[in-house]
């Protein structure tokens, strides 16, 4: 069955929409003794959503101790046999974006106890993803999993077309066309040159597992893959973002630049 699309009217209703309920939800889970896991992408797509939930958190000083952040991919470059993290310090990495973007604005008007730790923000291993969706698996999965599309490929962290439905966390050779996407979304790359070719990334099926998902687009850049998953009732591996059909509670969340209204 497709998953129900929703179009709101700029990037900061959806933003403020999606805060909202996973503000709730962390109230909820904390209320019930339990930890929370976010499944959190980087970027331009969630900016508006991070940062709604910063000024909320500025506005009701809410528990968040309780959260886990897992993050979708990271960056990764040779390194000795095998592959390394990129370099944190780089502002184009995962890690600098959690950081920078997530953990601080959150934490910044939370007392002592009520902010997110910095062993709370989950990174997939690059020396061995699969032990990633294990974590995830023995934590109870993943409560509530953002998600976002690549504008001209449909990748979905760092999934590209192609990509099994049966795929778990991995290490992944980036398409031409994401390291594109990312360059545009992160300048300080200077060039597609200076763009890594690989990144360790969850899996489809990582992402299908998932308790809860929202696939957000927005931008008149976001129109084939709204079209796209419109277009599809189930996963197509031509097009990854369209595995937001799978998903448990799945639901895809517009603006209207994203739908050409």
């Amino acid at each position: 069955m497709a998953a129900p699309i929703r179009v709101l009217p700029t990037p900061e209703a959806i933003g403020q929409d999606i805060a909202a309920r996973i503000i709730d939800r962390i109230d909820s889970a904390r209320r019930s003794g339990r930890r929370l896991l976010i499944g959190c992408p980087t970027g331009r797509t969630p900016r508006p959503i991070y940062s709604a939930i910063a000024q909320k958190l500025r506005a009701t000083g809410s528990d968040i101790s309780n959260v886990v952040l897992v993050m979708m991919d990271e960056y990764v470059v040779p390194s000795g046999r095998g592959f390394g993290y990129a370099d944190a310090g780089n502002p184009w990495t995962c890690h600098h974006f959690a950081r920078a973007e997530i953990l601080e604005p959150w934490n910044d008007s939370l007392g002592e106890g009520r902010r997110l730790g910095a062993d709370s923000v989950w990174f997939p291993d690059p020396a061995n993803p699969a032990r990633y969706d294990e974590r995830i698996d023995s934590s109870g999965g993943i409560d509530y999993f953002i998600l976002a599309s690549g504008a001209s490929d449909g990748h979905v962290a760092f999934n590209p077309p192609g990509s099994a439905r049966d795929s778990r966390t991995r290490i992944i050779e980036l398409s031409d066309e994401t390291r594109r996407d990312n360059l545009k979304t992160f300048p300080a790359f200077k060039s597609l040159d200076a763009v890594p070719r690989h990144g360790v990334s969850v899996g489809i099926a990582t992402i299908a597992a998932a308790k809860e998902c929202v696939m957000v687009a927005w931008g008149s850049g976001k129109r084939m893959t709204v079209e796209r998953m419109r277009a599809a009732t189930r996963y197509d591996s031509d097009w990854p973002a369209t595995i937001i059909h799978e998903c448990r509670a799945g639901e895809i969340i517009c603006d209207k630049e994203a739908t050409g209204l």
